[in-house]
């Protein structure tokens, strides 16, 4: 059975498992040290003042997580807001994302967050340390790419780019 909740400061050690293969494996992330257990407490903890973080269960156990973040520290940006997902790297391709995302983007629409921006490694090249699912993902859940910065991230000796998607969520009205 999958349940989608609220995240709590307590997942942390499951939810930095998760995470910790993206920074030691991958480009996902562009981190290059995995943050302790304590740090990733803290960053669960300060979205969660402002931001809706989620967790996906099944059967009980934590098989990835969504949350969402300021875009940029302006009164001007309060509509907007950046989005990211991981998955447990044994339970991808099971639609687990897209219910993630679905129910991030039900919270935010409630909060009167209108624009959602996804900030994505993106490799000229795919290699085995970055593939083009992340855009691919997006692309299926309705974002589209609005930027690209080129060789601004380095990690494994290689340098990659960096996509902006973004996706509407609300209507913009003036008033």
């Amino acid at each position: 059975m999958l349940t989608v909740r609220s995240a709590a400061p307590d997942d942390a050690k499951r939810l930095l498992e998760i995470y910790s293969y993206y920074v030691i494996n991958t480009a996902v992330s562009f981190e290059y040290d995995v943050p302790s257990e304590a740090a990733f407490r803290a960053r669960i903890e300060n979205t969660l003042q402002k931001y809706p973080y989620i967790v996906i269960e099944r059967d009980g156990f934590i098989v990835g997580y969504a949350y969402a973040g300021t875009f940029k520290n302006r009164a001007a940006y309060d509509r907007c807001c950046e989005v990211s997902v991981y998955l447990d790297k044994n339970e991808r391709r099971k639609g687990y994302g897209k219910t993630l995302y679905a129910e991030l983007e039900k919270r935010l629409k409630d909060r009167g967050i209108l624009n959602l921006y996804a900030c994505i490694a993106f490799p000229q090249k795919e290699d085995a340390y970055l593939t083009k699912d992340s855009v691919l993902f997006h692309t299926a859940a309705g974002y589209v790419k609005v930027g690209e910065f080129h060789k601004c991230g380095y990690k494994f000796g290689r340098f990659y780019d960096m996509i902006w998607m973004e996706k509407f969520i609300g209507d913009h009205t003036e008033a």
